[in-house]
């Protein structure tokens, strides 16, 4: 279909990628545990958004650039490696303070779901992945290359976005289960946010290869 082949091959490594946690999970299940289902699903559509961009980025060549420029590969990094960081930082600052309908440090849906986005868009290393994994499901025969690699995109984003919408229900609903008091929704935000900071710097570390 639109050039490629081994469709359901594709689809089901797909998915062992998507259920392996990464800094995208992390952002996930700490949103849906210490802001609820209605905020982690926003995180896990943000995530899917994020990703968008490195499939028409793969689609359109743009992601070889990362791939062979050492110089727009750091950039990127640093970049992703600094909102990293600085989204951790976020987390631990967060007071706390009682909501008035109740519930523990409200966040905006725009800034869960922007958050979601950029935290995605921002990982060079994603964008590897996809010039990577992608090309193994195009026939050499294709008849357009970028379409080929915007459907299998599209199609691996879809089911990760189904993913990590189980991933934001899962967190919520334990979070319901153990409680949602001042005390330990800082718990979860400050452990997300340390584990954000270290994925950050391990982000800033990395190399291309």
């Amino acid at each position: 279909m639109f050039g490629t082949h081994d469709l359901v091959l594709f689809i089901l490594s797909g998915l062992l990628l998507n259920v392996t946690p990464g800094q995208d999970v992390f952002y996930i299940v700490s949103r849906g545990a210490s802001l609820g289902w209605g905020r982690g699903a926003l995180a896990a559509l943000g995530v899917g958004a994020g990703c968008f961009v490195h499939v028409f980025s793969a689609a359109l060549g743009l992601s070889a650039i990362l791939a062979t420029s050492a110089t727009a590969f750091t950039m990127v990094k640093y970049v992703g490696a600094a909102y990293l960081v600085w989204v951790g930082f976020q987390m631990w600052r967060g007071n706390g303070e009682k909501h008035p309908e109740g519930e523990y440090f409200r966040v905006s849906r725009r800034k869960v779901f922007t958050q979601g986005f950029l935290t995605n868009a921002l990982n060079p290393k994603v964008a590897l992945f996809f010039l990577a994994f992608l090309p193994q499901f195009v026939s050499h025969d294709a008849p357009s290359k970028p379409l080929a690699f915007l459907f299998l995109g599209i199609v691996f984003t879809v089911n990760g976005t189904f993913v990590n919408l189980a991933y934001a229900w899962s967190a919520a609903r334990v979070s319901s289960m153990v409680g949602t008091g001042g005390r330990y929704t800082q718990w979860i935000k400050r452990a997300a946010g340390t584990l954000f900071i270290a994925l950050g710097i391990r982000l800033a570390m990395a190399d291309a290869n």
